[in-house]
């Protein structure tokens, strides 16, 4: 084990235990992106029930001549938690010519694969991987000046903060990309129903894929979970609207992180993800308030996604 794993596996006990010592228990979403967790969420997005994929793969295509000529030639796109690369491909194609694409992902395993796999399909593109937290600050190992910039902030990852948290991220993009303009994906989607059916099922991955943090906590920390003792949920609360998952124990059950036991009480639950949804006004004012400019808004016909181009 390298000196950078071991960092980063004391930093994940660390912010584990910080959270399971909140009332009530929460786990951070961020460590649900391992290389397993991001290969459920690639088969979750191929899900029927899984839309905001759907949509925003629909949408990209039709707003990418816009885009163009909005960004300009010979663009550096900047993605943050590009995952399997699948949407960056549509601006790859479709932007005029750009020359650089900086990948930004918490998985550092799954990073190096997707941009391998990219650099082979665009030799002339320069790829950059940077494994980090984009919801810490970051230093990009390249100098953006010499030409346009573009962050690129797709799917529903902005609704995974809270409110602060997502003003605050957006503040930090501002900053890292200096004078550019960033395009975030948010889902705007107010029915509580279709909310409980994506995020509670799509075939049983999306509980598949929460319980696999509890053996990642087992891997990774000797944490001892019992894995049958939980079983996943989904709440749907209100001001603001947001979806949260958790995962709740049907038994008594005693997780063990060297000296620092955390018990769990039969009903007891802990947070593992939160999904808010953002309407397009209320994205835009937390954005001006963020440092940013809203540009453009292109909304998929049925109101269940929206993509904001923002300037700098």
């Amino acid at each position: 084990m390298t000196r950078a794993d071991i960092a980063e596996r004391d930093a994940f006990r660390r912010d584990v235990l910080a959270g399971l010592s909140e009332v009530p228990k929460r786990l951070p979403g961020k460590y649900l992106w391992d290389e397993a967790g991001s290969i459920l969420f690639d088969r979750i997005c191929d899900s029927p029930d899984y839309y905001p994929t759907r949509r925003e793969m629909a949408l990209l295509p039709a707003i990418v001549p816009e885009l163009a000529a909005l960004v300009g030639a010979g663009a550096t796109i900047v993605e943050y938690g590009s995952g399997a690369s699948r949407k960056i491909r549509t601006l790859l194609d479709g932007l005029d010519r750009p020359r650089r694409y900086v990948a930004i992902d918490i998985s550092r395993a799954y990073l190096e694969t997707s941009v391998g796999t990219l650099a082979r399909d665009y030799p002339g593109i320069a790829m950059i991987p940077v494994g980090a937290d984009y919801a810490a600050p970051i230093r990009l190992p390249v100098d953006l000046g010499g030409g346009p910039v573009l962050g690129f902030f797709p799917g529903t990852s902005i609704g995974n903060l809270a409110p602060a948290e997502a003003e605050a991220f957006l503040a930090r993009a501002r900053d890292t990309l200096g004078p550019s303009h960033l395009l975030v994906g948010a889902d705007p989607t107010q029915d509580a129903d279709r909310l409980r059916r994506v995020y509670g099922g799509c075939d049983g991955l999306m509980p598949a894929l929460h319980l696999n943090y509890l053996t990642r906590l087992n891997r990774e920390l000797g944490a001892g979970i019992d894995r049958d003792a939980f079983r996943h949920a989904v709440r749907i609360l209100h001001d603001p609207l947001r979806v949260e998952a958790h995962l709740v124990a049907d038994r008594a059950d005693t997780w063990r992180f060297g000296t620092d036991a955390i018990r769990f009480a039969a009903g007891e639950s802990v947070r593992t993800d939160i999904s808010h949804k953002h309407a397009p006004e209320a994205f835009q004012a937390m954005a001006a308030r963020a440092g940013w400019t809203p540009k453009r808004l292109w909304l998929d016909p049925e109101g269940l996604f929206s993509l904001h181009l923002l300037s700098r």
